[in-house]
């Protein structure tokens, strides 16, 4: 594992870090790389992840995740992201997440997930189309162009309405049985990122854009002012 510090559990999460730099890799190809335990490896790579400094691409082998990257790179926005993530978490008693557009995705840089119970969890690092969800509309709304995507289940009528209210519901329209909200991120007069609270529709209920609109505004404005 390189060089010892002494801190066992420091040396570890370094090791695991450095497996996951080169190349993603599985679980077998961490403990490999690591000579961790399993289980250790893989219980100091979900902490890693929860922590965005793993992620996941869709095979599910880990890869450096957006806030390694912030670290580096000192990007203000994910910098700023858990603690507000976790103050809408909080504050909402739902899950929350900070969307980017990448092409023709949005992607999932930083996320809270709700501290217990029935919760939409949304992988660091997980990229979504952008035919559906609130988030996907605010970043369709705001966009250069803000031309629906073919085969969104959401309408130019829709992108009108975002933008005339500033901030985006959706229920059922991502995943059935899975509600949001999202509001855009600025910098510099452009919409850089959607910030979004989501859970089980059940729960949210109808009304849930008057409702949780406020907290997931004012998340946008803390982000912007990142």
């Amino acid at each position: 594992m390189g060089q010892s510090s002494g801190i066992g559990v420091l040396d570890k999460a370094v090791a695991v870090l450095a497996a996951a730099a080169a190349r993603p890799v599985s679980l077998a190809e961490l403990v490999t790389g690591t000579a961790l335990p399993r289980a250790t490896a893989h219980r100091i790579a979900s902490a890693l992840e929860v922590h965005g400094l793993l992620a996941r691409d869709g095979a599910g082998r880990w890869l450096p995740g957006p806030a390694l990257e912030a670290l580096a790179s000192s990007d203000p926005l994910l910098a700023a992201a858990p603690a507000v993530l976790h103050r809408l978490s909080a504050e909402t008693e739902e899950s929350a997440q900070l969307f980017r557009l990448e092409g023709p995705w949005r992607v999932c840089v930083a996320a809270v997930d709700r501290a217990s119970g029935l919760r939409d969890t949304v992988p660091v690092g997980a990229r979504l189309p952008m035919t559906a969800g609130s988030a996907a509309q605010v970043l369709t709304a705001w966009s250069e162009d803000a031309l629906v995507p073919q085969q969104a289940v959401y309408t130019g009528r829709t992108l009108s309405l975002v933008r005339h209210r500033g901030w985006a519901a959706s229920v059922g329209e991502r995943e059935p049985g899975v509600a949001s909200v999202s509001a855009p991120v600025f910098a510099a007069g452009a919409v850089v990122a959607a910030v979004s609270v989501s859970g089980p529709s059940d729960r949210l209920g109808r009304q849930l854009g008057e409702r949780l609109s406020p907290a997931v505004l004012r998340a946008a404005r803390e982000l912007s002012g990142a």
